[in-house]
């Protein structure tokens, strides 16, 4: 991955180079015949006009190009940040049934001391990726004979889901409910499935777990709360459900698959900045308005000499050349990623 990387970047820079080089190349050749031969610096003076008005015209189209590409992106911004205020509500919503859950009497005896005393400070995220050596507690933790039959794996998960920062350790007795989940956390509940523990241990596995997962001893009035819950979060989707173990199973499958990636995936459209291509065209807009209009015209305006207009020539003569040699390849960029 490095060496791409590096050989992307040299390709990004070889225009730019030569680009420069041309730049130089022709300033100095213009420079030299403007000094040998006068009637070529009266043929500047008289080009400069069409000069202006042709990169005045290149500039004026990119400028009008980034004033609808700058609405459309206001707009498109506007409607990812309603769908993440919806997205974030639904995870609100399905957290509050995470943490009725947690906290019922559904879990074997002595499980929730096991993993909250003698695995303090243990995370599920820890344990997924003990394997990066962070964590002796998670080596230790999976090396370690449970005597739970495996619903510690779910515990830890549930718990990640009340989690609000990736350098949590544990969750507080008043579960948090931001405004905007951190982009980190949705990404590691988004990498490590969090949420898809419900339909494995009360869907897929249901028939191994159903002896040591009692969701009937969850209080009545919390089966209720977390009914009216999930139909806050898609009424259609759990309109004739009750609470039972394909309901849990399709609860977790719901969120993992629907929810928890559009949380994500508008979280990243709401924070993005300007697309690479409006700054590539902005970079042009200001060479060109600065050489192409700008030192032309006060080279005419204030009688400077003849190497302004040199320069600008030069300077917007290589501009056109780089966008030529990197125009393709930027769009290439753009459209892989």
């Amino acid at each position: 991955m490095k060496k791409k990387s590096l050989v992307r970047d040299v390709y990004a820079v070889i225009p730019l180079v030569f680009s420069g080089a041309l730049c130089i190349a022709l300033i100095f050749l213009l420079n030299q015949k403007a000094a040998s031969t006068p009637e070529f610096v009266a043929q500047l003076k008289n080009l400069s006009t069409l000069f202006i008005s042709i990169s005045g015209f290149i500039a004026l189209l990119i400028m009008v190009y980034l004033a609808s590409a700058t609405l459309r992106l206001k707009s498109s911004k506007e409607v990812a940040v309603d769908h993440l205020s919806s997205f974030t509500q639904k995870m609100h919503n399905f957290r509050s049934i995470i943490e009725l859950l947690l906290r019922s009497k559904m879990w074997l005896p002595g499980l929730k001391e096991y993993i909250d005393d003698e695995y303090e400070g243990l995370t599920f995220f820890e344990v997924k990726e003990f394997y990066k050596g962070k964590s002796k507690l998670a080596i230790e933790f999976l090396q370690e004979s449970h005597n739970y039959e495996d619903t510690e794996n779910l515990y830890l998960e549930m718990k990640s889901l009340l989690m609000t920062g990736t350098k949590d350790k544990r969750i507080s007795e008043n579960i948090p409910y931001p405004k905007a989940y951190s982009r980190d956390i949705v990404e590691k509940w988004l990498e490590h499935k969090s949420g898809s523990g419900l339909w494995y241990y009360f869907g897929y596995k249901f028939a191994i777990f159903k002896e040591y997962l009692d969701y009937n001893a969850v209080f009545e009035r919390h089966q209720e709360k977390i009914m009216g819950l999930a139909n806050a979060i898609d009424s259609e989707h759990f309109e004739d459900s009750s609470f039972n173990e394909v309901f849990l199973s399709r609860l977790g499958e719901y969120m993992t698959k629907q929810v928890i990636p559009k949380l994500y995936q508008f979280q990243d459209a709401s924070g993005k900045g300007l697309p690479g291509i409006m700054k590539y065209m902005y970079a042009i807009f200001l060479c060109l308005t600065l050489f192409g209009v700008l030192l032309p015209l006060g080279s005419l305006l204030f009688t400077l000499p003849i190497l302004a207009l040199i320069i600008s020539f030069s300077f917007v003569v290589s501009t056109i050349f780089f966008i030529a040699t990197t125009f393709y390849q930027f769009l290439s960029k753009e459209i892989s990623e």
